[in-house]
C-alpha cells in the first residue's frame, strides 16, 4: 500500500497566522496571487471544524474565507456575504462546551455544498478535490479535523460529475488510508457515504474493485508478516470497508438502496466478516443498523420484501448472546438491538419463536447488568441509559406488528421474571420498561370493534402487588402500568382516547404518596388500589386476577407477598359474590400455594380468603374443602379452622358438614375375598372427610359459640356417626396413606373412621361446656370401649351416664336428636340410640327433667324392633327405671311386666339374649311392683325360665336362678299351690347347682335356696337353706345336702319319685362336679325315706344309671355312684 508524504510543508497554512493574514489582506497588503488562494488552497474549511481552538481560529478562518472569495472564485462573494456572516453568528451564540460538534460540522458540509453548487464547474471541483485528498497527510496528527476533511473529501466528490476522478479518488483513499486510527477510518466511511449520495453505482462499484484488487490482498499479506498484529490490523481494514458500506447505505438516496441493500451492501459486508473481533462485530453491527435504517425509512419500505432478515436478526442475536450479561464495556448489544428494531419492521414478520427469542436474549443482556455504584455515572452509565433506550424502542417494534392482548401478553410474560427478581435494580428496570410498553399500547390503541381485553386479570395481577415493592421507583411504576391497563380497558369497552376515568384518576394521587417507607401506609394504599381495582375490573376477569395474586403470595420479596394478601382479601370483599362457579379452582390454588410456602403470613392470609368467600359462598367453600386428599394435611386443616372465626358462618359450616355427614351412607360392603364369610364394611368418603372437617373446625377456640348452639344435633349426629363406623375399614388406598403416616416422624391425626368420630365426638364435648364429661368417660374408659364393637353399648351406656350427670341441662335437645335415630335404617344407629336412651333411665334426672313418659313410650314403641339388640335394649332401659326412678315403678308395673314377659317369649334360640335381659329387669323390677300385677305374671314367669337353668351359658343360668329366687321372694307368705309346685319342681337343679363350675351360678343357686324356704312351709328346712347358704360362707356340700334330704324326706316323703327322677337328667351333666352331686343327691333321699316309700321309685332304672356312672373317666363321679348303688340296699 502506498502511504502518504508525512513532511508536507504546512507553514503557510498554519492556523496561528489566520489572523494576521486576514487582517493583512483588509490592508491591502496581501500579495495578488490569486493561484495561491484557488481550490488548491483549503486549509480554513479543515481548521473551522474546531472553531474555540487556537484562540477561536474558527470565526477567524471563516472571516478570511469572506475576506479572500475573490481569490477563490469569483462566483462566491454574494453567497459567502450571507453563510458567513451567519455561521459567525452561530460561534457567537455558543461556546466549546454548548456547541455542538456534530451539528457544527453538518453547517460547514451544507456551506461547502453550496458554495460548490455555485461554483457549478467540474475541473474546478476536482481539481480542489483532488488537492483536498493531498492534504489529508497533512492532518495525521489531529484526527477530528482529518475526519473532518474526508467528509470535505466525500462532499466535494459528490459535487463532481467526472466519474473517473471519483472512481479515481476513492481508489487512492483505500489504498492510502491509516487504518490503524479510529478516528481515519470512521472518516473515510463517511467521505464514501456522502459521496454515494451522488455516485452510489461508482462507490459501491470502488468497494467491490477494492476488495477484489491485489492491493487489499496484498495489504492482507504485509500484515500476515507480523505475526502479533496480524488479526488486528487486517480486522481492521475489513471493519472500514463494512463501515464503508454502512454509511454508503446511510446516506445514499432511498429509492436507490433498496435495489442494492441485500445483492450489493449486505453481501459484501458479510464477506468481510470473519471473525470473532469485538472491533469488528462492531463496525459490523454499526453499519447493519445504517442499512436497516435506510431501508425502513424508505417510501417503499412496506412493500420491501427483505429475504435476508432472519439471517440477519440471526447474526445480531449471536452478536448480544456473546456479550457477557453482568457488564456492559462496549456499544454491541446497543447496535445490535438497533438493527433488530429497524428489522423487525420490515417484511416478512418475524416467526413468533424468533420474536419470543429476541425478547428473551435482550432482556438477558441488558437488564441483569449491576447498576454502577451511586456517584460514579460515567460513559458506562450514559451507555447503559443508551442501550435502555434501545431495547425499549426494539421492544415498541415488536409489540406494534402485534398491537392485541396477546401481543402485551408476549411482552409481559418475558419481563415476568425480571418483574419478580429478588434484585431491586432488575425488578425496577423490568417495571420502567413495562410501563414504558403498556404507555405506548395505550397510544397506539385501536379498536375498531368491541372485543374483550381478556387478559386484563394476569397482566393486573402481576403488576399490582409490586406497588408495595422494597424500591420506591419500583412502586411507583408499578402504579403507572396499573393506571395505564385500565385505561387500556376503559379503550377496548368503546371510550375515546381523551376520556378520564375518576376512579382510575385517583391511582395518581395514590402514586405519589408510595414513597413513603411505612409499610402501614403502603398496605393502606395496597387496598385502596385494589378497591379501585374492583370497581373497573370486568367480572370475567377477576378470577384471572386472583389467581395471579395467589402466585405473588410466595413472591420472595415480602412486602410484595403481604401485598398481595390485602389485594386478594380486598377483592373478595367486594366481588366475591360474583365468583361461585369459581370457588372450586379458587380453593385449589390456595391450597396448592399454602404447600409451597411457609410463611405465616401466607398462612393468615390463606385462612382469611377462605373465611370471606365462604361468607358469600358457604356451601361451594364447604364442599371444596370436602374434595381435599384425605388425610387433610396441616394446611387444609388450618383453612377449616378459618371458618370458625364467626359465629354465624361457625354454625352454618357445622350444619352442614352435619348435613352431608349424615346424609351418605356411611359404609359400602365388600368381600375381600369371594369365599370369605362375611363382607368387609368399607368407609364412604365424603361422611369420613365431613367427620375430619367437624373435628377441625371444633378445634378451633372460636368455635364455642357455634358449636353450644349446634350442641344436640352434633352429639346426636356425632354418636350416630361412632356407632355406624365400629369395625369399618378404611379403603385401600387410605390405609396405605395411614400405613405411611404412622411410620414417618410427623405421623398426623388418624383416619380410623370410628376413631375419628369419637375424636370429634369428644370436641363437641370439649367446645361445648362438657369438660367434665370427658373426663369421667375418659376415667371409666369409656372411649376406648365406644369405639369397639364387643364395648360399644357400654361405653355409650357410660357416656350416657356422665351425661345424665353432669350435662342435665343439655339432656332434652340431645334426647329429643336421638329419637329421631329410633327409626334409621341402619341397625347401628338404632342400637346406639336405644343403648344411650336406656342408660339415661338409671338417673332420675330424666324425671326431674319431665322426660320419663316420653322415654318410656317411646322404648316401649321399639319392642317389636326387628334388631334383637334394640329389644334387648329396650327391656333394659326399661328395667332401669328401678334404679333411677323407684318410686315409678308401680305407676307402669303392667306395662313393665308386660314388656318382660314378652321379652322372655322372645326368639326361638336357647340362649336368646332378649330372654337374659328380660329375665335381669324382672329381677330387677318384682320388688317394686303391685303384688296383684306381680300375681298375674308369676306362674307363667317360673314356668318360662324353667328351662334356662340347665343352660350352657353361665349368663342364662345365673340370671334365671337369681330371677327364681326372687320370685320366690316376691310370693313370701301369699304363694300359691301353682306357683309352690313350680317350686317343688326347682329344687333339684337348685341343690346340684350349688356345684356349678362358675361361682356366679352357685352364688344364685344359694339366693334362690334362701327365698324358696319360707314357701315350702317348712320351718326346718328353711332354716337349713338359711344356715348353710349364707353369701360368703364356706359350704360343706355333703353335709348340707344330707341335712336338706333328710328334713325333705322326713316332711315331703311323696316326693321321693319326682326328685330321684329329676336327679337321674343330671347323671348325665357336662359338669363333672354335677354329675357328682346328682347321684349324691339320690343316695341321701335314699338314706333318709321310709322303705315303704320304694314303690316311688323305678330301682331298674336308677341302677342301670347307677351303673353307667361307675364307667364315668371322672373318680369322683364314679365314687359317689358307687356310694349311691350301697344305699340302694335298704331297698332290697
Amino acid at each position: 500500500m502506498r502511504l502518504p508524504p508525512r513532511d508536507r510543508e504546512r507553514s503557510g497554512r498554519s492556523p496561528l497566522s489566520l489572523g494576521p493574514r486576514c487582517s493583512r489582506r483588509r490592508h491591502g497588503r496581501a500579495e495578488n496571487t490569486a493561484s495561491q488562494w484557488g481550490p488548491d488552497r483549503h486549509p480554513t474549511w479543515t481548521v473551522s471544524s474546531s472553531p474555540y481552538l487556537g484562540g477561536g481560529r474558527g470565526a477567524a478562518s471563516l472571516c478570511l474565507l469572506n475576506v479572500l472569495h475573490r481569490d477563490i472564485h469569483p462566483s462566491l462573494g454574494q453567497r459567502w456575504a450571507t453563510t458567513i456572516a451567519l455561521l459567525l453568528e452561530h460561534l457567537e451564540e455558543h461556546t466549546a462546551k454548548t456547541l455542538s460538534q456534530k451539528e457544527w460540522e453538518e453547517k460547514l458540509l451544507v456551506f461547502l455544498r453550496d458554495s460548490l453548487a455555485v461554483v457549478s464547474d467540474n475541473t474546478w471541483i476536482c481539481q480542489l478535490s483532488l488537492e483536498m485528498c493531498k492534504q489529508l497527510p497533512c492532518y495525521n496528527g489531529t484526527p477530528q479535523e482529518k475526519n473532518f476533511l474526508y467528509k470535505c473529501v466525500g462532499t466535494t466528490l459528490g459535487a463532481a460529475s467526472s466519474k473517473d476522478v471519483v472512481r479515481k479518488l476513492l481508489q487512492e483513499l483505500l489504498e492510502t488510508a491509516r487504518y490503524q486510527e479510529e478516528a481515519e477510518r470512521e472518516g473515510l466511511a463517511c467521505c464514501f457515504g456522502i459521496c454515494a449520495i451522488s455516485h452510489l453505482d461508482d462507490t459501491l462499484a470502488q468497494l467491490e474493485d477494492f476488495v477484489r484488487s491485489d492491493v487489499f490482498r496484498k495489504s492482507i499479506g504485509i500484515f500476515n508478516i507480523f505475526k502479533d498484529r496480524s488479526d488486528n490490523d487486517v480486522d481492521r481494514v475489513k471493519g472500514t470497508l463494512i463501515l464503508c458500506y454502512g454509511h454508503v447505505a446511510a446516506q445514499a438516496p432511498r429509492e436507490l438502496v433498496l435495489a442494492r441493500a441485500e445483492s450489493d451492501i449486505l453481501r459484501n459486508m458479510f464477506q468481510c466478516f470473519s471473525t470473532k473481533d469485538p472491533g469488528l462485530q462492531l463496525c459490523l453491527v454499526q453499519s447493519m443498523c445504517m442499512v436497516c435504517q435506510a431501508i425502513c425509512s424508505s417510501a417503499q419500505a412496506g412493500s420491501f420484501h427483505f429475504t435476508r432478515k432472519a439471517e440477519l436478526v440471526a447474526q445480531m442475536m449471536d452478536f448480544i448472546k456473546a456479550e457477557p450479561p453482568d457488564s456492559l464495556r462496549t456499544p454491541i448489544r446497543k447496535k445490535a438491538m438497533l438493527a433488530c428494531t429497524h428489522l423487525v419492521s420490515l417484511e416478512p414478520e418475524l416467526e413468533e419463536q424468533v420474536q419470543s427469542d429476541i425478547i428473551h436474549s435482550c432482556l438477558h443482556s441488558i437488564m441483569a447488568v449491576p447498576p454502577e455504584p451511586e456517584g460514579e455515572g460515567g460513559p458506562q452509565e450514559f451507555l447503559y441509559l443508551d442501550t435502555m433506550h434501545t431495547l425499549e424502542d426494539l421492544l415498541r417494534s415488536i409489540l406494534r406488528r402485534n398491537m392485541t392482548p396477546q401481543g402485551l401478553q408476549l411482552m409481559v410474560e418475558h419481563l415476568s421474571p425480571w418483574i419478580k427478581s429478588p434484585r431491586g435494580y432488575e425488578r425496577v428496570r423490568a417495571l420502567g420498561l413495562s410501563a414504558c410498553l403498556l404507555q405506548f399500547f395505550l397510544e397506539h390503541l385501536h379498536v375498531s370493534a368491541l372485543v374483550p381485553f381478556h387478559n386484563l386479570g394476569l397482566l393486573v395481577g402481576l403488576f399490582s402487588p409490586r406497588c408495595a415493592d422494597l424500591w420506591p421507583a419500583t412502586r411507583q411504576e408499578a402504579v403507572s402500568c396499573v393506571y395505564s391497563l385500565l385505561y387500556l380497558q376503559l379503550g377496548y369497552e368503546g371510550f375515546s382516547r381523551d376520556y378520564r376515568d375518576d376512579v382510575a384518576e385517583r391511582l395518581l394521587t395514590l402514586k405519589d404518596g408510595l414513597v413513603h417507607p411505612d409499610p402501614a401506609i403502603l398496605f393502606h394504599a395496597c387496598h385502596s388500589i385494589a378497591q379501585i381495582i374492583a370497581k373497573r375490573l370486568p367480572p370475567d376477569q377477576l378470577i384471572n386476577l386472583l389467581l395471579t395474586l395467589f402466585e405473588s403470595l410466595g413472591d420472595p420479596d415480602k412486602n410484595c407477598s403481604r401485598a398481595a394478601t390485602v389485594m386478594i382479601n380486598c377483592l373478595l370483599k367486594e366481588r366475591g359474590s360474583m365468583l361461585l362457579e369459581k370457588v372450586p379452582e379458587i380453593m385449589s390454588v390456595l391450597r396448592s400455594r399454602l404447600q409451597e410456602t411457609r410463611e405465616e403470613h401466607v398462612l393468615q392470609s390463606a385462612q382469611h380468603s377462605v373465611y370471606v368467600l365462604a361468607s358469600q359462598h358457604c356451601v361451594a367453600v364447604v364442599t371444596s374443602l370436602l374434595g381435599s386428599p384425605l388425610p387433610f394435611d396441616s394446611h387444609t386443616c388450618s383453612l377449616w379452622r378459618a371458618l370458625a372465626v364467626e359465629p354465624g358462618l361457625s354454625a352454618q359450616v357445622l350444619g352442614l358438614l352435619l348435613e352431608k355427614m349424615s346424609r351418605d351412607v356411611p359404609f359400602k360392603e365388600s368381600r375381600a375375598f369371594l369365599l370369605s364369610s362375611a363382607p368387609d364394611r368399607v368407609a364412604t368418603l365424603l361422611p369420613l372427610a365431613a367427620t375430619c372437617a367437624l373435628h377441625e373446625v371444633m378445634s378451633a377456640p372460636a368455635s364455642g359459640p357455634a358449636v353450644t348452639e349446634l350442641y344436640p344435633q352434633l352429639f346426636a349426629g356425632l354418636l350416630l356417626r361412632v356407632s355406624c363406623t365400629v369395625g369399618v375399614q378404611l379403603p385401600r388406598n387410605l390405609q396405605a396413606k395411614e400405613r405411611r403416616a404412622g411410620s414417618s416422624a410427623l405421623a398426623s391425626r388418624t383416619l380410623d373412621p370410628c376413631s375419628t368420630a369419637v375424636d370429634a365426638l369428644r370436641a363437641v364435648l370439649l367446645r361445648g361446656g362438657s369438660e367434665d364429661v370427658v373426663q369421667r368417660v375418659e376415667l371409666e374408659g369409656g372411649w376406648e370401649l365406644l369405639s369397639t364393637s364387643a364395648g360399644h353399648e357400654d361405653g355409650v351406656a357410660r357416656l350416657a351416664s356422665a351425661m345424665a350427670k353432669f350435662a342435665g341441662p343439655r339432656l332434652p335437645l340431645v334426647m329429643k336428636a336421638l329419637l329421631g335415630a329410633q327409626s334409621s335404617v341402619y341397625e347401628a344407629q338404632r342400637v346406639t340410640s336405644t343403648a344411650f336412651l336406656a342408660e339415661l333411665l338409671t338417673s332420675n334426672v330424666v324425671n326431674d327433667l319431665m322426660l320419663l313418659e316420653s322415654l318410656l313410650d317411646n322404648l316401649a314403641a321399639r319392642q317389636k324392633d326387628p334388631c334383637a339388640s334394640v329389644r334387648r335394649l329396650v327391656l333394659r332401659g326399661l328395667a332401669n327405671l328401678a334404679s333411677g326412678s323407684p318410686d315409678k315403678v308401680r305407676a307402669h308395673g303392667p306395662q313393665l311386666l308386660t314388656a318382660m314377659i314378652s321379652g322372655l317369649d322372645d326368639g326361638d334360640g336357647p340362649h336368646s339374649l332378649v330372654a337374659l335381659e328380660a329375665m335381669a329387669g324382672l329381677a330387677k323390677l318384682l320388688g317394686l311392683v303391685e303384688p296383684e300385677d306381680l300375681r298375674a305374671v308369676l306362674l307363667h314367669t317360673a314356668i318360662r325360665i324353667r328351662p334356662f337353668f340347665d343352660s350352657e351359658k353361665m349368663e342364662f343360668r345365673s340370671v334365671s336362678i337369681r330371677l327364681f329366687g326372687h320370685l320366690n321372694k316376691a310370693c313370701h307368705g301369699a304363694c300359691e299351690d301353682v306357683f309352690l309346685e313350680q317350686v317343688v319342681g326347682g329344687l333339684v337343679p337348685l341343690l346340684l347347682h350349688l356345684r356349678d363350675p362358675q361361682a356366679s351360678v352357685a352364688a344364685a343357686c344359694r339366693f334362690a335356696l334362701r327365698m324358696c324356704g319360707p314357701n315350702l312351709e317348712c320351718e326346718e328346712l328353711a332354716d337349713v337353706f338359711q344356715k348353710h347358704l349364707q353369701d360368703g360362707r364356706g359350704l360343706h356340700f355333703g353335709e348340707f345336702l344330707n341335712a336338706a334330704c333328710k328334713h325333705l324326706m322326713c316332711y315331703f316323703p311323696d316326693l321321693l319319685g319326682r326328685l330321684v327322677s329329676t336327679s337321674l337328667f343330671y347323671f348325665k351333666s357336662s359338669w363333672e362336679d354335677v354329675r357328682a352331686a346328682a347321684p349324691m343327691l339320690t343316695g341321701f333321699l335314699v338314706l333318709h325315706v321310709e322303705p315303704q316309700q320304694q314303690s316311688q321309685v323305678d330301682l331298674e332304672q336308677l341302677t342301670a344309671a347307677l351303673q353307667l356312672l361307675l364307667k364315668d373317666p371322672a373318680p369322683k363321679v364314679r365314687v359317689k355312684a358307687a356310694e349311691t348303688l350301697g344305699r340302694l340296699v335298704k331297698f332290697a
